[in-house]
């Protein structure tokens, strides 16, 4: 993790998140704590994101989604080379689709 998001602010943020049980409810929070312009770059970096997970072009990307290619460069990078977050949020879906668990369901793996 980056340590430059290691303090007590970003704990307590991660703890507020952990805390969130539905998609309604996630919606509500993150309406509250982002801007409209935040809400819509996460959710644009989210569809580029499983777009590339599914092995769709730039070009496709880019037309679907309005992305850049800057855009979808850095969200490949971190595919990539970042964190795992992406992957492992993916990957936990792509389970989640085959075991058909519904979203906020506390038995997600």
């Amino acid at each position: 993790m980056n340590p430059k998001l290691q303090n007590p602010a970003a704990d307590a943020l991660w703890e507020a998140v952990l805390a969130l049980r539905t998609p309604a409810e996630c919606q509500a929070f993150f309406e509250d704590i982002l801007t409209v312009a935040e809400m819509e770059a996460l959710a644009q970096r989210w569809a580029v994101a499983t777009m590339l997970d599914e092995g769709r072009t730039y070009e496709e990307i880019a037309h679907a989604t309005g992305a850049s290619s800057a855009t979808i460069s850095r969200v490949k990078r971190a595919l990539t080379f970042g964190a795992d977050g992406y992957r492992l949020v993916l990957d936990r879906l792509k389970v989640r689709r085959r075991n058909r668990v519904p979203a906020g369901s506390n038995n997600a793996p």
